[in-house]
């Protein structure tokens, strides 16, 4: 099992979400690229962090 930690950053705010934009490590391409957050759960958060676990 691996896992990574990918971070996100405030794009824009849609009807009923949030769209936050991957940050990517320098020299790699974006894992996720956009996630789209809940407005009730993401609130005014400029900043995410998600933990993505590999099960093989």
């Amino acid at each position: 099992m691996s896992s990574i930690t990918v971070n996100f950053e405030f794009e824009k705010e849609t009807k009923n979400s949030v769209r936050y934009k991957e940050v990517p490590v320098d020299g790699q391409a974006p894992i996720v690229g956009s996630l789209y957050v809940q407005k009730w759960y993401a609130g005014s958060t400029k900043n995410l962090s998600i933990t993505i676990e590999k099960k093989d």
